[in-house]
């Protein structure tokens, strides 16, 4: 299908209207906000990973108290066991069968707080999920339905008491993207209103479930030129190649790259990818799935800067295929 000039104007209005509602309690950070609702809408899950006390968990609520389905939120700890996620089967004597009790990721968005202070056991049991949509226990598969989206925040790993997510869990996070402390501004603004404490509890749902998931379908549909796809594929051979790169871009974060390009150019009101929304993600999109080789990380050189070295490298397309 096609998208019309009313579509993406009605799609851009919408993604406009959830950003301000979720801005009610994020003040000043209407970039991070945009990438949150673009990875909703792109069907990801979204990694935020700063300091304490930026905001994070604020965020996340914020986005979920936005969509007018079911929500929940984990605390991760280092005791917390995979059935504490996706859910235990238990013997009901009455009926003499067992009948499964989902966790609290059988929800529309599920805020995973501060994912890396549980075990690798239990950051496991979010890899199916995260992937396929569902969870399978006792050899029996259960859906968690659409839309859905994990939202983990985390303290940079050189905090005490944390585990460090594996490559495998890092990929299934569509982006990771950090909140950062507020400009003076809103910092002010919020001391001026320090008796609301808990400024997420003022998001009200503005949008169901069964718009987001029409949204996302929308967002299928925008037009991609060879010449953008050909653009994304040099990017990841390049990033293969890269001298301090030991794992580069992946199909799959290809993949992951050019469905989070469609959303964010629709959100622009376009019906078709440009070479900077390429650009304009690359950071988010990349700076998780690219490992740095030891010899590089002992200099100091970090993943945002071979990005930027990549997109100086690689010239994007300057006329359109087809």
């Amino acid at each position: 299908m096609t998208l019309t000039t009313d579509q993406a104007q009605w799609f851009s209005q919408t993604f406009d209207r959830m950003a301000d509602n979720i801005e009610k309690a994020v003040l000043g950070k209407r970039h991070v906000v945009k990438l949150a609702l673009t990875c909703l809408l792109a069907e990801g899950h979204l990694l935020l990973e700063d300091f304490p006390g930026t905001g994070k968990t604020q965020m996340a609520r914020a986005l979920a108290n936005t969509v007018q389905g079911s929500n929940s939120r984990i605390q991760f700890t280092p005791d917390l066991l995979p059935s504490d996620v996706t859910g235990v089967t238990v013997y009901d004597q009455k009926r003499g069968a067992f009948e499964f009790h989902p966790g609290p990721i059988f929800h529309t968005i599920v805020l995973a707080d501060e994912i890396n202070r549980a075990s690798p056991k239990t950051q496991s049991a979010l890899l199916e999920v995260m992937e396929e949509g569902r969870v399978t226990v006792d050899g029996t598969t259960h859906s968690v339905g659409r839309p859905f989206m994990v939202i983990g925040t985390q303290n940079p790993i050189e905090q005490a008491g944390t585990y460090r997510l594996p490559e495998a869990q890092l990929d299934r996070f569509l982006m990771k993207t950090s909140v950062g402390y507020p400009d003076e501004s809103s910092t002010v603004d919020i001391l001026l209103n320090a008796g609301t404490r808990d400024r997420a509890a003022l998001v009200e749902p503005i949008i169901t479930a069964a718009t987001v998931a029409q949204m996302s379908e929308l967002g299928g549909q925008v037009h991609v030129d060879p010449a953008i796809v050909r653009y994304v594929s040099q990017l990841a051979e390049e990033s293969r190649r890269h001298p301090h790169v030991k794992l580069g871009l992946s199909v799959r974060g290809c993949l992951a790259y050019v469905r989070t390009a469609k959303v964010w150019a629709l959100a622009d009101g376009r019906d078709h990818l440009i070479p900077d929304d390429i650009k304009d993600l690359a950071v988010p999109v990349l700076c998780h799935r690219l490992l740095l080789d030891a010899e590089a990380q002992f200099n100091g050189v970090t993943v945002e800067q071979v990005i930027s070295q990549l997109l100086d490298d690689v010239a994007p397309p300057s006329e359109r295929v087809a």
